[in-house]
Order: structure tokens, then C-alpha cells, then sequence
């Protein structure tokens, strides 16, 4: 009895979050939303009895991929203030070399 009701507790958590995730417009509020589903959804992994599941979701969806997505905005968002347009390359470097 109490397992359903964790288990009810957890998916509607889930279901909610994932809601906001999409709803949120903010790619930086957005991340930190995301790393909040990814914890919600580790606990629902842990509560069907998934620990390895549950381990990597909260080490990639709680931390990694949160952190690369600060870090991308980031870096577009100093481009843009460089006034240059993101993924633009200066002329003479070998980073946007083709290949």
C-alpha cells in the first residue's frame, strides 16, 4: 500500500516537472528545472527498484547534461555580446576548419 502511494507521489512529481520543463522559455531556468526532473526521475527509478538506472539518471540527467546546457548558453551569450554570431569563427584560426 504505502509503495503505491510513493510510487503515485513520484510519477505525478514527475509529470509535473516535465510539464514545467517544457513550459519554461529561459534556457538558464530551464536547466536548473531540468536537473530537478532528472533528480524526481532517480527516485522513481530507485522506488522500482532500477538502482543502476537510477544511478547513471542522476549522475547525466541531474548534472551533466544541466551543466553543458549553462555552459552553452553561456558561450552564445558572450558571442553575442562580442557581436559576433554564435558558432562564427574568426578568419586565420584553424577551429572551423573544413575538412
Amino acid at each position: 500500500m504505502m509503495a503505491e502511494v510513493v510510487l503515485a507521489v513520484l510519477l505525478a512529481a514527475a509529470a509535473g516537472i516535465g510539464t514545467s520543463v517544457a513550459l519554461t522559455r529561459d534556457p538558464t531556468r530551464q536547466a536548473l528545472v531540468l536537473s530537478a526532473y532528472g533528480l524526481v526521475l532517480g527516485m522513481l527509478m530507485v522506488a522500482l527498484q532500477a538502482p543502476d538506472v537510477a544511478l547513471a539518471q542522476i549522475g547525466i540527467g541531474t548534472a551533466v547534461v544541466p551543466l553543458l546546457v549553462v555552459l552553452t548558453v553561456a558561450k552564445v551569450e558572450r558571442e553575442l555580446s562580442e557581436g559576433r554570431e554564435p558558432g562564427d569563427f574568426e578568419e586565420g584560426s584553424d577551429k572551423g576548419s573544413s575538412l
